[in-house]
């Protein structure tokens, strides 16, 4: 990894996923992105200049690591999820220290009436290494091609000890700029973002042509680890198994399951039109089948798709195998495509044979499931449980050729 020291960062370049090093001094002067650009050296919105005159450049920093509020980045699509910094009740969602939310709202603003110019380069950094040390994620710009306006800046709703409050869900494009020069930054903090010599060539394109051009980094290895599928957070797993835990004495057992997972792939997608979770008798050893709407609503057409439901303990060493995977595919019908969802995962050789194969099967392991789940708002066990026992109530009667969860 391409790591630049703590004492060459004053004049250093920004390289998209470069090391940027903190320092050792064991203070916030240690902090690297104060050392890199004329900004502050704490909080998640760092910005040069005014807000009731310009913002030169604006900072955003992230931990990924708030299962609150999950930041993200999407490489396949040049993404950048960020939420705002109104994170606790009792304020306005525009009413911060620091107005973070408020440069959103200016900035989302200024998209959507066409003034580009007065929207600031975002600096994009997250986490990284040891210590104080971040990586340089990208140059971004407010919104994405073929994104709404009602979606790229969406104020959303939470809780924390009974009180409700809102906050802003911002997506963002990574611009297809490998790197950011330090000419560039010196003109930006000079007042001259547009300054050709030096200004990146995808954020000239986008200010005058509003074209969105984004840095795409395909994957190249499309199965995960059996551990990859999993949650490593402290809070995601205790939900993970909360939710395993809740199917262990289901009075209607692995049917119980069923249906939860379908309403999580509605949940998923909500494109998903409509599942049915089969009987034991009729589904010919499919667990549920499903209806997906391609295109606009007038004139979309539906695919339909298999759902095989796995409620496990969750565990690296806990997979489904290729027994499991391999009866799913084997009841795809033409033009169908299957949806597997587990509680735990799939072991590596099933996962493999999936995507060597080209079988057009998508995995929701217990990490997905989780991330379904929080970004539907159930985020704690309280809420899991309420919304169990809305789709799965633990009701006295067990239907004839189902048995008990894994």
């Amino acid at each position: 990894m391409n790591a630049i020291p703590f004492e060459e960062l004053m004049s250093a370049d920004l390289h998209v996923d470069a090391l940027y090093r903190g320092g050792l001094r064991g203070n916030v002067g240690d902090d690297p992105i104060g050392s890199l650009l004329p900004v502050g050296n704490m909080g998640g919105f760092r910005y040069r200049g005014s807000l009731s005159t310009r913002i030169q450049l604006c900072v955003l920093y992230s931990e990924l690591s708030d299962p609150d509020w999950p930041d993200s980045i999407m490489p396949e699509l040049g993404r950048f999820t960020y939420f705002g910094d109104n994170k606790t009740p009792g304020h306005d969602v525009h009413d911060t220290p620091r107005r973070g939310n408020q440069i959103l709202r200016d900035a989302f603003e200024a998209i959507h009436v066409g003034d580009r110019r007065s929207v600031p380069p975002f600096l994009i950094f997250t986490k990284a290494g040891q210590g104080r040390d971040v990586m340089f994620r990208g140059l971004a710009v407010p919104g994405a091609a073929a994104m709404s306006p009602f979606d790229d800046l969406v104020a959303v709703w939470s809780s924390r000890d009974g009180m409700r409050f809102r906050n802003y869900k911002a997506v963002f494009t990574i611009l297809d700029t490998p790197v950011v020069s330090r000419r560039w930054i010196d003109a930006l903090v000079a007042n001259e973002p547009e300054q050709a010599s030096d200004a990146p060539a995808a954020w000239t394109e986008w200010v005058s042509t509003g074209r969105y051009r984004p840095l795409l980094a395909p994957r190249q290895q499309h199965f995960r680890s059996p551990s990859a599928q999993l949650p490593t957070r402290a809070a995601d797993i205790e939900l993970l198994e909360a939710l395993h835990g809740y199917f262990a004495d289901h009075p209607e057992g692995a049917y119980a399951f069923e249906k939860c997972a379908a309403d999580l792939v509605k949940r998923m997608d909500s494109n998903v039109i409509s599942i049915d979770v089969t009987r034991p008798w009729r589904d010919g050893g499919r667990d549920g089948v499903g209806r997906y709407r391609i295109g606009p609503r007038e004139t979309s057409i539906s695919v339909q798709f298999a759902l095989e439901a796995k409620c496990k303990r969750p565990s690296s060493t806990n997979t489904s195998g290729v027994r499991e995977t391999s009866r799913l595919v084997s009841r795809l019908r033409h033009r169908q495509f299957g949806i597997f969802v587990t509680t735990s995962c799939i072991g590596l050789q099933a996962y493999q044979e999936l995507i060597e194969d080209e079988h057009p099967v998508l995995v929701l392991a217990g990490g997905d499931v989780v991330e379904v789940l929080r970004e539907s708002g159930i985020d704690d066990i309280s809420k899991l449980h309420t919304w169990l026992e809305g789709v799965a109530p633990k009701l006295p009667s067990v239907p004839l050729g189902r048995t008990t969860t894994d």
